[in-house]
């Protein structure tokens, strides 16, 4: 399956340690697109097992984690806003 992951970690209360592993671990699964932002094809079961990393470090209270999925990324359309980076050309 094709995901598209993004993030959003509060900055107060340690937050900035959390950020710092959530694109740790997020790195280690799919290609970092830009800033929060994550994109990548992954079986189940690693995604099962890239969750189960990431709720160790994600406060429910605090901060949020959005996953997209799709069958294959053909199935997704592309559009750029703004600056059309090259690391972005797996993205949407």
């Amino acid at each position: 399956m094709y995901i598209i992951l993004i993030y959003d970690i509060a900055q107060d209360n340690g937050g900035a340690k959390v950020s710092r592993n959530i694109f740790k671990i997020c790195k280690k699964y799919l290609t970092h697109v830009q800033k929060s932002v994550f994109e990548g094809e992954i079986t189940p079961a690693l995604l099962v097992k890239l969750r189960m990393e990431l709720d160790k470090y994600i406060r429910d209270e605090e901060d949020s984690v959005i996953v997209f999925s799709s069958r294959q990324e053909r199935w997704l359309e592309k559009e750029f806003w703004g600056v059309a980076d090259e690391k972005t050309s797996n993205f949407f």
